[in-house]
Parts: C-alpha cells; sequence; structure tokens
C-alpha cells in the first residue's frame, strides 16, 4: 500500500492506495491501461525496476504483438515475476494473458510462463468470422471468480486477437463464443488474465480493473 497524505480543515489525513506495477517491457499497451487502473481506484507505476516491481501490492502484465517477441522481452523480468506472483495477485490483458500460459503456436511452439496450463491457438477461419477478431463480443463468467463479482453473463467487452487460450475448465474464468467457445478470462491461484481490454471496456472493464485491485489490497 501507498500512503499517500492529503490535508483537509481538520489537519493532515493519511490514505492507503493500493499500487500497481504496470510492467513496461517494450510491448504494453501502458498509457491505457494506466488510465484504467488510475480511474478504478489504484496508484499505477508504470515500471521496469525491480525493487518498485516487489514493492508493489500487484502485478499487471501488458502486451500487444508477438508472443515469441513478448517472451523474449519480458525474459529479464521472468524470474521475479515468478516469484512476486507467489506473494500478489499478477493479471495479464491480451498477449500478457497469453503469455500465462504453457506455450504458444503463434509462428512456431514457444514456451511461456506456465503460470495456466494449455495452449495459444489461432483461431481458424470460419464463414461469418473475421480473424483477428476485433470489436464488442459478451462473456460469460466461469465459477464466480473474483475478478468477475458484479459482471453479468452477456456483458460486453472490447476484443483485437487473432489467437485464443486453450485451456482447462479449472483454469477458465469466462467464456466467449467467436465461431468456437473459448477461454476469454483465466485464472489460477494469484495469477489471472483477460483476453479481451478491460482498460477499452467501458465501466464494466473498470469494474474488472477495480475487482483485481480489490484482491491486491
Amino acid at each position: 500500500m501507498l500512503e499517500v497524505r492529503g490535508s483537509n480543515p481538520f489537519g493532515s489525513t493519511l490514505v492507503f492506495m493500493t499500487s500497481i506495477a504496470v510492467l513496461d517491457y517494450g510491448l504494453g499497451n501502458l498509457r491505457s491501461v494506466f488510465r484504467g487502473l488510475s480511474a478504478a481506484g489504484a496508484v499505477p507505476v508504470i515500471t521496469n525496476n525491480p525493487e518498485e516491481i516487489a514493492a508493489a501490492d500487484g502485478i499487471l502484465l501488458p502486451g500487444v504483438g508477438a508472443f515469441a517477441e513478448g517472451m523474449e522481452k519480458l525474459s529479464p523480468l521472468i524470474p521475479l515475476i515468478r516469484e512476486e506472483a507467489k506473494k500478489k495477485p499478477l493479471m495479464g490483458i491480451c498477449l500478457g494473458m497469453q503469455m500465462l500460459l504453457e506455450e504458444s503456436e503463434e509462428h512456431g511452439i514457444h514456451e511461456g510462463l506456465s503460470f495456466i496450463p494449455g495452449r495459444i491457438r489461432m483461431f481458424e477461419r470460419r464463414e461469418g468470422f473475421k480473424v483477428p477478431q476485433m470489436g464488442w463480443n459478451t462473456i460469460s463468467p466461469v465459477g464466480n471468480h473474483p475478478l468477475f463479482e458484479g459482471i453479468a453473463d452477456g456483458t460486453y467487452v472490447y476484443f483485437v486477437h487473432s489467437y485464443y487460450a486453450d485451456t482447462t475448465p479449472e483454469a477458465t474464468a469466462a467464456t466467449t463464443e467467436y465461431g468456437i467457445s473459448y477461454a476469454s478470462a483465466v485464472a489460477s491461484g494469484n495469477v489471472m488474465g483477460t483476453q479481451f481490454h478491460p482498460e477499452k471496456s467501458g465501466d464494466a472493464g473498470i469494474r474488472i480493473l477495480g475487482n483485481f485491485i480489490s484482491l491486491c489490497e
């Protein structure tokens, strides 16, 4: 928790606010994630500094781009991420979520962080479904994970992706229909992730980020 000192007519006060380390490894949509976390009530810090990451209450792994490049750029931080995820919540978004899995078939087979079982696979071409999936689609929360507290079945969120998570039912926190039914959110222990972009998903997305922040308190 960060101590934020403010003032009022009765004198100075201390407010304890949740700090989230937004990992800066060269492929993240950092500013929109920063704004989303701020709107949800956290104190986000965009950083690749190990001390700042270790001091944060939670870690957010954003990402835009190819899986293999993401893992390569993230590699200096991977030992620290593995250690810190034992102590505090870690959330991945989009590519950040995909890297939580064991492996990806994007441009060959590449090893992931292995927090979540399964493989990242490309959508098959199907009539009526463009690849990438780009735009608004619905989610169906599975298993009452706290990340989706207050989020109704059929809530619309924003997607941009060509690959999806093929994981186990136990690690599936939400599903989406796009030609097939797939895991649009995953979770295991302290680790969770969304294929969609909560920071671009309006009030529902801010609620989801707020739920993540609550897990970090």
